[in-house]
């Protein structure tokens, strides 16, 4: 059974309960108020009857029968037998249409009167139609009686069949329309849905660029296309993203690796002398360094995206991990004529992962001694205030070009300067650090130096709870 189904079926059974609940409450509470109004009926007769015998002696208990002539009939005693009882059980009196028959007399009812308990009692089979009677007590001198008033139930219980036929007729009609309307409306709504679920299966990797029909209302169906026309964008922009990535990665790799054959084709096409042979492996062990860093970069890449890289946070020593990344680079600096400065005044706090911190540190410097020229200097500043600490890479090259402020931290993006001065790289390295950063709670701000002489990143991490 499908969910549409399940779904009729529950409403259905709900539907079946709550008319079920609510025509037998008025069933039940039209049988109290019929059986309210014959018992108060057949206790003001009783109360009467009563009333008239205190007035009378005990030796001269009668019924009191309204008395013939012109006046007009006495509704009130109309269908009604009464009868007249002491203690025992003895009948003292008894009204005209009650003939020679009697009203039963029970050792219960007995008890109560002895007690001077009102009693109402339901007798099914005292005579051809089911009775409802009342017995009254009075005191009358020193000896106790009962006076005993009972009508016909005939026309109550006709009343209350007529009411269950209707009560019936009107549930049952009134489910029929309301599981018609159920089926109705949910036969729109899933009919809404499996229009939507068609046109979703019609979208594939060929074609997200199609979305969903909206539907113009501003209701859960119109948020249910929305929501997975937002997604559909989503997963476009996401495939698109893994095609560039795809086709950058394919010719990061295979330039290195073309310009590796044609070396290799080239040396074995004639007899060489040694000093060429070793000139032409120093020359593919370049390309194969560099080919070795493309591949590691993007197993890096390919470990953050999956959520596979460690990152592991950690209280570090900001200025000390400043201090080795510029020992470290202070060779390839010299070679080029740069000259690395790292301002540190003091200690600094920062709660990040030292391997991750090293890693985007290693990131920039790399960039700024590949684009700074000859005789500058790259600077490297260390500082903390009330919100975190900081670490600013600051060089004195070409500057970021304002077309490449908006991309500069896309996968494979080489900027401006990167092909004017031919530099090597893939452009995954600032991907890398945004990625690096923002996986533990940093943040990088990048720009141009205030003077226009060079580039500028700043690197916020927090502090630790106790610094």
């Amino acid at each position: 059974m499908g969910f549409r189904q399940r779904l009729l079926l529950v409403h259905l059974m709900a539907v079946v309960m709550i008319v079920t609940c609510a025509a037998a409450t008025g069933w039940w509470l039209l049988s109290q108020s019929v059986l309210g109004q014959l018992d108060a009926a057949l206790l003001a007769l009783g109360e009467t009857e009563a009333g008239l015998l205190m007035e009378t002696t005990p030796a001269a208990i009668h019924v009191h029968e309204p008395s013939p002539g012109t006046a007009p009939p006495s509704l009130v005693r109309l269908d009604r037998l009464v009868q007249i009882i002491d203690v025992h059980g003895n009948i003292l009196g008894r009204s005209n249409n009650l003939g020679v028959a009697a009203l039963p007399v029970s050792m219960s009812l007995l008890k109560s009167m002895e007690q001077g308990q009102t009693v109402f009692e339901t007798l099914p089979h005292a005579s051809e139609e089911p009775l409802r009677m009342v017995s009254v007590p009075v005191r009358v001198g020193d000896r106790k009686f009962a006076v005993q008033v009972a009508g016909s139930l005939d026309d109550a219980d006709r009343t209350l069949q007529s009411a269950a036929l209707l009560f019936g007729g009107l549930a049952l009609a009134l489910l029929l329309a309301l599981a018609a309307a159920g089926a109705v409306l949910t036969g729109r709504l899933f009919g809404t849905v499996e229009r939507i679920a068609a046109q979703a299966r019609r979208i594939s990797d060929a074609n997200l660029g199609e979305r969903l029909a909206h539907p113009g209302s501003d209701d859960e169906i119109g948020h249910l296309v929305s929501t997975l026309n937002s997604m559909l964008e989503r997963l476009e922009r996401a495939f698109e993203l893994q095609r560039n990535f795809t086709a950058n990665a394919a010719h990061e790799i295979r330039s290195p690796l073309s310009r590796l054959r044609t070396e290799i084709e080239l040396s074995l096409r004639r007899p060489r002398s040694g000093e060429d042979y070793v000139a032409t492996l120093h020359s593919c062990l370049e390309e194969v360094a560099g080919l070795t860093s493309v591949v590691e970069e993007l197993l890096l890449m390919a470990r953050l995206d999956a959520g596979q890289e460690t990152r592991t946070v950690e209280n570090i020593r900001l200025d000390q991990l400043a201090s080795e990344g510029v020992a470290k680079w202070q060779g390839a600096a010299q070679a080029r004529g740069i000259a690395l400065v790292l301002h540190a005044a003091q200690p600094v706090q920062a709660r990040v992962g030292q391997r991750a911190a090293m890693l985007v540190l290693n990131n920039l410097l790399d960039n700024a001694i590949k684009f700074s020229p000859p005789q500058s200097a790259v600077e490297v500043s260390v500082s903390e205030d009330a919100e975190g600490a900081t670490l600013v890479v600051a060089d004195h090259g070409p500057g970021i070009a304002a077309n490449d402020l908006g991309h500069l931290f896309e996968r494979f993006y080489r900027g401006r300067a990167s092909q004017l001065e031919q530099t090597s790289g893939a452009g995954l390295g600032l991907a890398i650090v945004k990625a690096v950063l923002e996986g533990h709670g940093a943040s990088i701000l990048f720009g141009n130096r205030s003077d226009g002489t060079g580039a500028k990143f700043t690197l916020r991490f927090p502090k630790p709870p106790d610094a």
